[in-house]
């Protein structure tokens, strides 16, 4: 049955590693894939691949066994037509899986891959045909649809685990991505007809992933062995750069003053020194308000604004002038 294994012939058998030498698409083949697919064939003709074997997908009714029927792949399509026979058997995937069930989803898995490489390794040094290009997307879904329910069922593991684990000071956050990296390794490498439970195996991974973190951490600290001080980092360049920038405005308006480049009559003149604090006595930043000057000078502090604004044009004539100039 397929959801049963037999006892393996080569304890020692590991998985086959296949480096692509598929021509490359044409222009119309890639024409009539969607950007997704485009992209996954990239990577599919780009990088190494790899599967597990099984003694079970040297039989001719290895498909009916793992699928309840062998696969239709529609003209022009890159899935295949009905996914029925595996939602059916993995319907319960969200929960524990059972043994049963855990060797079939990985059979299923490894058959994929074997048919993706296949492919791969039957059109070494060719282009794919348009039926073969489909075909080879088709099995791709199919391989990674099965992963992700095995990814599912198990990724409550990562989460136990790094509860379980009493590692001080590492952030929890990162013991948690790394876990789930190691979960996706483990579902690639991991081999059904040994006989071991796919947990037994993904929890040595995830655990050794945990002491890379805590590894990472501690030679971390032996460089910087404080914890990061963000206000350390700020530095004082822009708060110096105003400093000197409102320190020479000053110093110009000063100067327009004393000289009267701006021909302010007396009033403009007494309003602009007592709102601005221009006086060489009066304390710094301590500019009077429009009704103090309004007080000073007679009149409400409405008409000290609007003598305030007139003043202050006139000046800004003055210093554009200068840059100008």
């Amino acid at each position: 049955m397929a959801g049963t294994t037999s006892k393996p012939v080569d304890r020692e058998q590991r998985a086959q590693v296949l480096q692509p030498h598929v021509l490359p698409p044409t222009p119309r083949q890639l024409a009539g894939l969607d950007e997704p697919d485009r992209a996954l064939l990239s990577k599919l003709l780009a990088e190494p691949f790899e599967h597990m074997p099984h003694e079970l997908f040297e039989k001719p009714s290895a498909e009916r066994s793992l699928f309840g029927e062998e696969p239709t792949l529609p003209p022009g399509a890159t899935y295949f037509e009905s996914q029925a026979a595996m939602e059916v058997v993995t319907e319960g995937v969200d929960c524990t899986l059972t043994t049963t069930q855990e060797i079939l989803l990985f059979q299923q898995f490894n058959y994929s891959r074997m048919k993706v490489a296949h492919l791969l390794s039957e059109h070494a040094e060719r282009r794919l045909s348009d039926r073969a290009l489909h075909e080879l997307l088709a099995w791709t879904h199919r391989f990674m649809h099965t992963r992700g329910q095995i990814v599912q069922a198990n990724i409550p593991l990562v989460l136990a685990m790094a509860k379980r684990t009493r590692l001080n000071g590492l952030d929890f956050n990162e013991l948690i991505s790394e876990g789930n990296f190691a979960l996706l390794r483990s579902v690639d490498k991991f081999d059904c007809s040994r006989g071991f439970k796919f947990s037994t195996y993904a929890c040595r991974a995830i655990l050794k992933s945990f002491s890379r973190v805590a590894m990472r951490t501690s030679r971390y600290r032996g460089h910087f062995p404080t914890e990061f001080d963000p206000s350390l980092e700020k530095g004082d360049f822009v708060d110096s750069k105003r400093g000197e920038t409102e320190s020479s405005c000053v110093d110009d308006l000063r100067d327009i003053l004393a000289r009267n480049r701006a021909s302010l009559n007396d009033i403009e003149q007494t309003v602009i020194r007592e709102r601005f604090a221009l006086d060489v006595t009066a304390p710094s930043g301590k500019g009077k308000t429009l009704e103090q000057v309004g007080a000073l000078i007679g009149v409400t502090k409405e008409r000290v604004r609007q003598i305030q604004n007139k003043a202050l044009a006139k000046i800004r004539t003055i210093l554009e002038d200068n840059l100008a100039a």
